[in-house]
């Protein structure tokens, strides 16, 4: 009598990427142990070919902007190639839903497949969500936003800690608190960034912001000036630059304005007076050449004589 073992993929083996994850799940749920000859068979992964029209997206796929022309590109590739990679997909009740794989099931919408290859799974609601963003992050097709909105639900949802999430995805925690502070941005601004008008340079130099106007205000000025990184660091630290209060002019400053302007045709050169209170200052005269400079000593000199 064979007896069957099938077990549910750990979700320790996320944190070493998608493939592994994978195998690991196909070796535990294709086990078969024969009681009479006491040996382990392990079967070959199962693929095989599945109506288009019979799958459907994961609704909580973190990656929500698709690029129109890079689908274009991969379907063009399928109407010649066809879909090389299997689809990785669960069994629901009337239809199968997208594990990994969203962006090949597009393609092939718009290829006119009618049939691409799947590999069916069966995971934990939590497992796909970790699986759909190992898969995206591996490939980078997530938008910053979308990348800290998946490391949110995790946290949120699942009641993960970041250090557990930074495992997962094999990343720091630092990476991982730096994407999610991402989320305190304005939402316009966030829009922006999910559109690919902001980089995540730039988000992250203008989160200091807090009123979501200005914030969003200076977001519009960095994309239609297209300002660098670092232009846009160095405008933030203008910004935060407290501003110098201007000093008040004495109320008889026009005397010191007047006696200026006087010494400035006797000394043929420019001469600035600067009053401070009590009527004390100083007196800057400029010259231009040592020649001037001597030419100046001669004059007060001949004034003191006089």
């Amino acid at each position: 009598m064979a007896v069957a073992k099938k077990s549910k993929a750990s979700s320790k083996g996320l944190g070493k990427g998608l493939g592994n994850l994978i195998r690991e799940s196909e070796e535990d749920e294709n086990v078969v142990v024969k009681e009479v000859v006491k040996e382990v068979v392990v079967k070959e992964p199962s693929e095989m070919k599945v109506r288009l029209s019979q799958i459907e997206p994961n609704r909580e796929q973190p990656r929500k902007v698709f690029d129109e022309d890079a689908l274009i590109e991969l379907s063009e590739s399928i109407k010649q190639y066809g879909v090389l990679q299997p689809l990785l997909v669960q069994k629901k009740d009337k239809y199968y839903e997208i594990i990994a794989g969203e962006r090949r099931w597009r393609a092939a919408k718009l290829a006119g497949v009618k049939e691409v290859p799947v590999i069916i799974k069966d995971y934990s609601t939590q497992e796909v969500m970790e699986i759909a963003l190992i898969e995206n992050i591996q490939r980078e097709d997530l938008n910053p936003i979308e990348e800290a909105q998946a490391y949110q639900r995790l946290i949120k949802d699942y009641r993960l800690k970041q250090d557990e999430v930074a495992e997962k995805v094999s990343k720091s925690r630092a990476a991982i608190t730096n994407s999610l502070r991402l989320l305190k941005l304005d939402e316009r601004v966030q829009e922006m960034v999910m559109e690919g008008k902001l980089s995540n340079g730039h988000a992250r130099a203008i989160i200091g912001i807090e009123d979501g106007d200005q914030q969003y205000q200076v977001a519009q000025k960095i994309f239609d000036e297209q300002m660098s990184v670092r232009e846009t660091e160095k405008l933030m630290k203008n910004l935060n630059r407290p501003e110098k209060p201007e000093k008040q002019k004495p109320q008889n400053d026009f005397v010191y304005r007047d006696i200026e302007e006087k010494m400035n045709k006797i000394m043929g050169t420019k001469v600035v007076i600067k009053n401070r209170e009590h009527d004390k200052g100083k007196i800057e005269i400029e010259y231009y050449s040592q020649a001037e400079l001597e030419r100046i000593y001669d004059l007060l000199k001949q004034i003191k004589n006089e």
